[in-house]
């Protein structure tokens, strides 16, 4: 079916992502033509291009548990894109690439927090083979970024296929409202040419994005984000209309976005999509490829990150979902659409005029 296996050791493989950080960090120069370099993107390519059997796995169990749950969640895989390695094996000195456990990453977008809670259940209860070795509950412990959702880590165990086992596989599950933040971090991040969803990047837009995490806790009447437990619902609302009208967040958010014309497609049927936003440009362009053609999906992935690391202005991802709209559902950021995210900013100045005008105790007196 084109899936690719390992070619290399773990330790050539922790070798390489020490080599690509060294390589990609360094202020002479990025030596993209190294053979070292060039050597080190082939070792981590095929490392996770690996990952493709198991996360295609996952995802036909991960559908069968939603059709009881929520048939109409959005359900999208991906092989985390090069920057976003480096970038992780940067911030945490220890980590080894051969250990990271989010290469290959499967979400679930469902449309309540019950239902989170019903999935999440289902598959701490339910019989499984593969190993639980990881979960983050970050909606009852948000980040202090804002980030909330529920991380489940795998360790692949299937003796019919022995070489992948080892292998980690995360499962993200998250409401909308939780994703409508995730896509507007993002989003922002590119235009800034930081890593917002890793706490890097302006402090204003951090601080920004952080209180939006804690005014759609109260939301969902989950627990606000560290360092805003003292802002109180009414504050808290106030506090986000104040700094998005300062920040002129709705009209840059609505500004990024693509328009569907922009988007160029090759129109072949396939179940992997290679989506490239040239954010210059403002054009998302998608490659389509069918399952027997993975492999060259992964070839052409790692050619345009290769690109990438030369300079060019462009975002990548390799993914596998349905339709072109659900692609755009379930990768907004890639098509710089927030419109979900603006919507609930206009929520919460709703939601804040309704509060104000709710007598206090001492009124009713």
């Amino acid at each position: 079916m084109g899936f690719s296996t390992l070619k290399y050791s773990r330790s050539k493989v922790n070798k390489a992502g020490k080599t690509l950080v060294g390589l990609l960090s360094s202020d002479v120069g990025k030596k993209t033509e190294d053979r070292e370099f060039l050597r080190a993107l082939s070792i981590l390519n095929n490392w996770r291009s690996c990952h493709g059997y198991p996360i295609n796995t996952f995802q036909a169990t991960l559908r069968t548990k939603l059709k009881s749950i929520d048939p109409k969640a959005l359900v999208a895989q991906r092989l985390k894109r090069l920057p976003s390695i480096v970038l992780k094996l940067k911030r945490f000195k220890n980590m080894q690439l051969a250990r990271m456990q989010d290469i290959g990453g499967l979400r679930a977008v469902v449309s309540t927090l019950k239902k989170v809670r019903q999935l999440e259940l289902n598959y701490k209860k339910a019989p499984f083979n593969h190993e639980l070795c990881g979960y983050y509950d970050y909606i009852e412990n948000p980040k202090s970024s804002g980030y909330r959702s529920i991380h489940l880590v795998y360790k692949y165990r299937n003796l019919r296929v022995p070489e992948y086992n080892g292998l980690y596989i995360e499962i993200q599950i998250r409401t909308k409202l939780q994703h409508a933040w995730a896509t507007a971090v993002e989003t922002i991040g590119t235009y800034l040419n930081h890593s917002l969803k890793s706490s890097e990047g302006p402090e204003e837009w951090l601080r920004f994005f952080a209180l939006v995490g804690s005014a759609f806790s109260y939301l969902e009447k989950t627990p606000p984000v560290p360092g805003y437990e003292g802002l109180s619902k009414e504050k808290t609302f106030k506090a986000v209309i104040e700094k998005t009208a300062e920040l002129g967040v709705k009209d840059k958010l609505q500004a990024f976005s693509v328009a569907t014309q922009h988007i160029k497609t090759d129109n072949k049927k396939g179940s992997y999509h290679l989506i490239v936003l040239d954010f210059e440009k403002r054009r998302v362009r998608i490659y389509n490829y069918s399952k027997e053609n993975l492999k060259e999906a992964n070839k052409t992935y790692g050619k345009i990150e290769r690109e990438i690391s030369k300079g060019k202005h462009l975002q990548t991802v390799l993914v596998s979902t349905g339709s072109i709209q659900s692609l755009r559902q379930a990768y907004p950021n890639y098509f710089l659409d927030t419109q979900e995210f603006v919507k609930q900013l206009d929520r919460i100045e709703v939601a804040a005029k309704k509060l104000n005008q709710v007598p206090s105790k001492k009124q009713r007196t």
